[in-house]
């Protein structure tokens, strides 16, 4: 068999809608999700920016995920949407790298950065009077780091890995953008090493985040039930149930895709799930925290009064 490393220098990415009508109509479909995202993310980031009622820690790390939303989605639809206008389905073996890195990267932090979020809930209801210290903006600034940070390290880790290995199969991905997985499904050695090492990074950068954040709302909700407030139990269940949304929205698939064996793994199957991660939650993050946020809502009404003003 032939090195696919040192004879090829592009592979072929299938993609995800269907040379059909059908195909058109989803095509269409998802570049008005990815206009969609981007001017809610973009907003939700200049919003907390511009408004000082929104200079907060939880803002804070909300205008991060935003910006982790962006860069996640701008990472495969632009791409994406190119091959399917101009059948251009190659992609250099670098931009392949490339594109998995960011992809693995930001899949890592928002876990992590979910987990933070989910722990500023947690000290915001359950210690309010040492909210400002524990959660301070060099705390805040800590954890974006952190998340960024491990990601990157564990992204490059893994990228590095699947350019060393040698591909002498068919040079077609199966997916609309690099995922590793689908990559290795051409390699022609034995890889359950990197499986097992996918396996490890899935608990550590999904599952475990998770398990935290459950235990942060468990023991918010548990604050909650024994508040004498009704407006204040009423805020705090509108925070955790839209924390809890977004979390399960974008946790769930991903760890079904990754935590199962190659063998019970279908392509069809891995995109459809992939859709959810990489474009629907980037997307539905930011009207789930403004539509049940009242103050998000509140800068809006307000950014709205400026702009009409100054036209005025």
């Amino acid at each position: 068999m032939e090195n696919y490393n040192q004879t090829s220098t592009y592979f072929v990415l299938l993609g995800l809608f269907p040379s059909s009508i059908i195909g058109l109509f989803l095509f269409i479909l998802i570049v008005l999700i990815f206009l969609t995202a981007l001017f809610g993310n973009l907003s939700m980031i200049l919003l907390i920016f511009l408004d000082t009622q929104l200079q907060k820690p939880m803002y804070f790390l909300l205008s991060q995920l935003s910006l982790m939303d962006l860069t996640y989605i701008s990472n495969i639809v632009p791409k994406m949407a190119y091959d399917f206008l101009f059948g251009n389905k190659s992609i250099s073996f670098i931009a392949c790298g490339i594109q998995s890195f960011f992809f693995l990267t930001l899949a890592g932090a928002e876990g992590l950065l979910l987990a933070s979020m989910a722990y500023d809930r947690y000290v915001a209801i359950c210690f309010p009077l040492h909210y400002p210290i524990k959660i301070s903006r060099k705390v805040c600034v800590f954890m974006i780091i952190g998340s960024w940070l491990l990601g990157s390290i564990n992204s490059c880790a893994h990228t590095i890995y699947a350019l060393h290995i040698p591909y002498c199969r068919s040079r077609t991905i199966n997916h609309f953008f690099c995922d590793v997985p689908a990559m290795l499904t051409l390699a022609c050695m034995d890889t359950w090493v990197y499986e097992y090492t996918v396996f490890v990074s899935t608990i550590i950068f999904l599952l475990l985040p998770f398990t935290c954040i459950v235990f942060s709302y468990g023991r918010v909700l548990l604050a909650v039930y024994r508040m004498h407030s009704t407006e204040g139990k009423k805020k705090a269940y509108s925070t955790c149930s839209t924390h809890l949304t977004v979390v399960t929205f974008y946790s769930a698939p991903f760890a079904y895709t990754y935590l199962r064996p190659k063998s019970l793994r279908s392509p069809t199957e891995d995109k459809v799930l992939a859709v959810f991660y990489t474009i629907l939650t980037p997307t539905l993050n930011p009207v789930i925290y403004s539509m049940r946020n009242k103050e998000v809502m509140g800068a809006l009404r307000r950014a709205i009064q400026r702009i009409c003003f100054v036209k005025m």
